[in-house]
């Protein structure tokens, strides 16, 4: 093997992954599989998003090969010198291509689950700061929805509640496109303006707050939830600001889900059956966020991720005006707010990025 290899456990993991591809394609070819539609769907999905690994890794294992080849030419006394020759210029072009190789392997076996999460849920709720602290919440919003139509992602407002002034103390979202976990799922945790509210008269900077939970959006079928037993459901009219009644039909939906406690309200639309079918989005992956947090505890009590862990109470980062200064408190640098706010992200993630990639291989 070359010497592109950091950590065989890599390897280990890789040949895992690729043991689990060839099982999956055995079980797919059966014909009592093929019959079962649910079954070879669930199968399907897990096949393609294991071949994004797969694939790379066998033809990573073919360079190796071929090196190991070049190097026995090499290493051969009776070997000719016209083939020694170009088994040396071959060998450093092979080396050269498996390292590039073995990088992008790390990086997809570091983030391999992100890069499978195609659709997330974004929950962005006003913190302390009373109007000005929900008009930095529609100004997250704003900058992600920018962001987002950089990557040609999709953006599906789920439920939004404002205040006089237009800020919103709360607007729950969807953002759907390839990969589009790996873009977002570092916006977790608080986030903290400093600046001269609209409604300051007096030209004193503010400190307000906003916090945003990032979660992947799953199937309903992924996460085992009774909705018959396990869930509560209250139906109530949607009203409007200030008790306005905008409409006097039952269409709002309080789902509880009582293992948890866990609670969604949705009354955004005029229809029961789409507001029922929102919160149930909104519930299924709540709850399974919740047991992979419990179960991510149980392995490691002591050791938090500074990154993507989506801790509404951890401050990540500060946004502010007067500076022109966007800091993130994980990297512990400085941004240009003014390019932050037009949507240009790019820079900070793949910093956040590089940062994710050092802790997980320290």
């Amino acid at each position: 093997m070359p010497e592109t290899i950091a950590n065989p456990g890599f390897l280990a993991k890789l040949d895992e992954l690729a043991a689990r591809y060839d099982a999956l394609t055995e079980e797919m070819n059966r014909p009592e599989t093929a019959a079962n539609s649910a079954r070879i769907v669930k199968l399907a999905k897990e096949h393609a998003n294991l071949s994004r690994l797969v694939t790379p890794y066998r033809a990573y294992l073919k360079i190796c090969d071929e090196i190991r080849q070049a190097e026995h030419i090499l290493a051969d006394p009776q070997a000719e010198k016209d083939m020694k020759e170009l088994a040396e210029l071959e060998i450093e072009e092979l080396r050269a291509k498996a390292a590039a190789m073995m990088e992008g392997l790390i990086d997809g076996l570091i983030g391999g689950d992100d890069a499978n999460v195609d659709s997330i849920i974004v929950e962005i709720r006003a913190g302390t700061g009373g109007d000005e602290a929900a008009i930095f919440a529609r100004d997250l919003f704003e900058i992600y929805n920018r962001y987002a139509a950089t990557k040609a992602f999709k953006v599906e407002v789920l439920d939004l509640s404002t205040n006089e002034y237009g800020g919103y103390r709360e607007v729950v979202f969807t953002v759907k496109g390839p990969g589009v976990y790996t873009h977002f799922g570092y916006e977790g945790g608080g986030h903290r303006v400093q600046r001269v509210p609209v409604t300051e008269t007096q030209g004193r900077i503010h400190t307000s707050a906003a916090t945003v939970a990032v979660l992947p959006e799953i199937e309903e079928t992924e996460i085992d939830i009774d909705w018959d037993k396990d869930v509560l459901e209250h139906v109530s009219a949607a009203g409007g600001p200030g008790g306005q009644n905008v409409n006097k039909v039952a269409t709002a939906i309080r789902l509880e889900h009582v293992p948890t406690g866990i609670m969604v309200s949705m009354r955004d639309e005029r229809s029961q059956h789409k507001n029922r079918a929102k919160a149930r989005r909104i519930m299924a992956s709540r709850v399974k966020a919740h047991y992979e947090e419990q179960e991510r505890a149980k392995r490691d009590s002591t050791r938090k991720s500074m990154i993507g862990s989506g801790n509404r109470n951890e401050r990540i980062r500060t946004y502010n005006y007067p500076q022109n200064r966007c800091t993130d408190h994980r990297l512990n640098e400085n941004f240009s707010l003014e390019k932050i706010s037009s949507g240009g992200l790019d820079e900070m993630i793949q910093a956040l990025r590089r940062f994710d990639r050092q802790r997980r291989l320290g």
